[in-house]
């Protein structure tokens, strides 16, 4: 919230003691202005607890809102504990957040539509929907960008006629723990492909308050 304070120049006969009382109302107004506008602009956190360590994601819900309002809901529901990274590329990403530890997928609500065009970048530290080749079918496994992986965004796509992967939101405390994770070895087990050989788990997701 932008404030514009307007004041109206007058000669001679104001009191002083006039002066000092629009001042602390002034100071008073704008205060309760800022107070409003560091509420209005709070965004949600999530701490990620894993078997490695915990981070923890801010999520842009201003320029993301349906993936971040899915992923909140996921988190309140719980789904997320018992699920693992899954998918682990050193220098690219690490997947995780929809499959348990012998890598059965858990049953999740319909997907979502992609916000890919919400101008955010997928960036080192950034946390984005995973999806299959359907643009629109991202549901509850996302990825962390472990380098700034522009090759996924939706300015490479459009021109195709396609869509990017929707980035919303980032790591804001712990990405060592993600650079650990990032460093497992990995092997192929059956059909999938980078899967940690030590199981990485999520032991649960919770709100930040």
């Amino acid at each position: 919230m932008r404030i514009t304070v307007i004041a109206a120049l007058t000669c001679c006969l104001v009191s002083p003691w006039a002066l000092v009382a629009q001042d602390v109302d002034s100071s008073a107004a704008e205060a309760a202005a800022t107070a409003t506008e560091s509420t209005a602009t709070e965004l949600p956190r999530v701490a990620i607890e894993t078997s490695m360590g915990t981070f923890v994601v801010e999520l842009d819900s201003n320029s993301a809102p349906l993936s971040s309002q899915n992923f909140l809901q996921y988190v309140d529901e719980g789904f997320y504990g018992g699920t693992v990274f899954h998918r682990v590329i050193a220098g690219f990403m690490i997947q995780g957040g929809g499959v348990t530890a012998d890598l059965k997928k858990k049953e999740t609500r319909a997907p979502i539509r992609n916000e890919a065009d919400n101008g955010l970048p997928n960036a080192r530290g950034t946390i984005a929907m995973a999806r299959t080749g359907d643009p629109h079918s991202a549901t509850a496994q996302f990825y962390i960008n472990l380098v700034d992986n522009n090759q996924l965004n939706h300015a490479n796509y459009v021109s195709r006629g396609g869509w990017g992967y929707t980035v919303f939101g980032k790591v804001v405390e712990g990405m060592e723990v993600v650079d650990a994770i990032a460093g497992v070895k990995t092997s192929r087990q059956g059909m999938h492909a980078n899967v940690p050989e030590k199981v990485v788990r999520i032991e649960k997701a919770t709100r930040v308050e």
